[in-house]
């Protein structure tokens, strides 16, 4: 029993480190991203988005195709999608079709949520991209000007890094979750999505911080 009790500070701590491995992860692969020359999320389309979705290197999960796994962060804008960045969400994406990318060790996937409908969607407990909610490939380079008719109905732009390459990405099939045992973990509590992303009242934790200053700097205010 004494045993047991002397090793949950230490269990607290791992599983603490693993919500801040994530953040770092999610931070550097959205900074690279944006950081690549012409080959960016254009910055107006960045800046009429709500939310950002990050998942660093998602893993094959055995060897079927399409089947992949993957654990990220969200963050969406406060003040009702008008105001900064928010506190982040943690959330994971499995299954769906990657296309010709199933052959990569790794894909880095991030979204894009372009109106409250695309949030509603995002606060449920699970959701299917392709299904419950309509997903397109996003365009890539400095400017959105070229946006096909699909990508500008679509609540949620979809985007793939895999082998140096980021381009749009179809994804279908894939089911975005919340992770409620990550979001414990990151804010010493349980408490769901909705209070993180919308309830205006949460502080994100200091290992959140790099990863709010990088959509800030990407993209500091909402763009109409």
């Amino acid at each position: 029993m004494l045993a047991f009790a002397a090793s949950a500070p230490i269990i607290a701590r791992a599983e603490t480190n693993l919500e801040q491995v994530r953040m770092d992860r999610a931070t550097r692969v959205f900074r690279e991203i944006m950081d690549a020359p012409d080959q960016d999320i254009p910055s107006d389309l960045l800046g009429r988005s709500e939310c950002v979705v990050v998942i660093p290197s998602m893993k094959k999960a055995g060897f079927i195709f399409g089947g992949r796994y993957g654990k990220g962060v969200v963050s969406c804008r406060k003040a009702q999608g008008m105001g900064p960045w928010g506190p982040p969400s943690m959330i994971t994406l499995g299954g769906g079709s990657f296309g010709l990318q199933i052959g990569a060790a790794a894909v880095d996937v991030v979204m894009l949520v372009m109106n409250p409908s695309g949030i509603d969607r995002l606060l449920q407990d699970k959701f299917t991209l392709g299904g419950d909610v309509s997903a397109a490939a996003g365009p890539v380079g400095r400017s959105a000007s070229a946006e096909t008719d699909a990508q500008m109905n679509a609540k949620i732009l979809t985007y793939s890094r895999s082998q140096g390459v980021f381009a749009g990405l179809e994804l279908k099939g894939a089911v975005l979750k919340q992770d409620r045992e990550g979001n414990e973990n990151l804010y010493k509590r349980a408490i769901e999505a909705r209070e993180i992303l919308l309830g205006g009242n949460v502080e994100p934790p200091a290992v959140a911080q790099p990863f709010l200053d990088a959509l800030t700097k990407a993209s500091p205010k909402l763009a109409r």
